[in-house]
């Protein structure tokens, strides 16, 4: 699959999942409600006190690269992963990966996405070029660089109002649907 297919099918999928969050929901009453004819069970997947193992070594996996409790409450829930091709723009992470974790038991437009990749600092470099050229917001913090979606095109938003963000550190990239949803992926490679 290439990167445009995947970016396309993303986007598909995000696009979606917007135009299903707008029937019904009057403007300024937070996240809709799931249809009643199609049931979905929301896993809380705010850090639980569990600590994660010490990721240091190995090949990252999708049960890896999120805390021990994240993993727990969205298995719990019936949700798994499915792995992908972590791609910015035309760049691949071979190394890295991208996790969609759903109910695919299930038609739903619910899921959640956390990604890690080691990264170089050309690579890094191309693809913080390649987002910004997107129209994607720069902020640096005290550790690495945030790159997010513009709010006003964002399929969906965390309680600061960051959509899918990027996360660039040293020699390293996270990235997940929200910025609150970076600090669930505990992968220190």
């Amino acid at each position: 699959m290439t990167s445009r297919t995947f970016s396309a099918a993303i986007a598909a999928l995000l696009l979606t999942a917007a135009l299903a969050g707008c029937s019904g929901t009057p403007e300024g009453e937070g996240t809709p409600t799931p249809s009643e004819t199609t049931p979905v069970v929301e896993p809380s997947v705010a850090p639980v006190d569990t600590p994660a193992p010490a990721a240091t070594s190995g090949t990252p996996t999708c049960e890896t690269i999120i805390s021990v409790g994240t993993v727990k409450a969205l298995t719990d829930a019936g949700w798994t992963a499915e792995k992908r091709d972590f791609t910015i723009g035309d760049i691949t992470l071979n190394e890295g990966l991208l996790c969609l974790w759903a109910d695919y038991t299930v038609v739903s437009d619910h899921g959640q996405l956390y990604g890690w990749s080691p990264i170089t600092a050309d690579e890094a470099s191309k693809a913080q070029t390649w987002l910004l050229a997107q129209g994607w917001i720069r902020e640096d913090g005290d550790d690495g660089s945030y790159f997010t979606e513009d709010p006003q095109f964002s399929l969906g938003t965390d309680e600061e109002g960051y959509g899918m963000t990027y996360f660039f550190g040293d020699g390293w990239v996270k990235l997940s649907d929200t910025k609150q949803g970076l600090i669930l992926i505990d992968w220190a490679g």
